[in-house]
């Protein structure tokens, strides 16, 4: 090969991974919205459940993860957003004036059942 060709083929290399590059990273971060919002969805049921079986939601946020065990298949759900690998659920006293906060990350407010992403900009979910 000239060194013209080579110059060319590494040209059109980099082209297609300027391309690529940037779709692929979206396309992880949405990877992990999506599984951490199935978590929040899981847990959400969880917690219903447990009201319907108990007539009151469970107690305490920090022993959440074992409360709920029975009615999850499998571990504790992790987030994938945040503070990423933790299952850690933080207490609050109301969903609604909630400002995310902390290395924790879940939120649980015991009073309205509320289980939420605890990452600015995920509190509506």
């Amino acid at each position: 090969f000239s060194l013209i060709e080579i110059v060319i083929v590494v040209l059109i290399m980099g082209i297609i991974a300027a391309v690529a590059g940037p779709r692929m990273f979206d396309q992880a971060t949405s990877a992990k919205k999506n599984a951490t919002l199935q978590s929040l969805s899981v847990v959400r049921t969880a917690i219903e459940v447990y009201k319907s079986v108990n007539d009151a939601y469970p107690p305490d946020a920090g022993t959440l993860n074992l409360t709920l065990k029975p009615y999850l298949s499998g571990p504790f759900p992790v987030s994938q957003l945040g503070n990423a690998g933790n299952a850690d659920v933080k207490s609050i006293t109301t969903a609604d004036a909630y400002t995310p906060a902390g290395p924790e990350s879940w939120a649980y407010c015991v009073a309205e059942g509320a289980f939420l992403i605890n990452l600015t900009g995920y509190s509506n979910y």
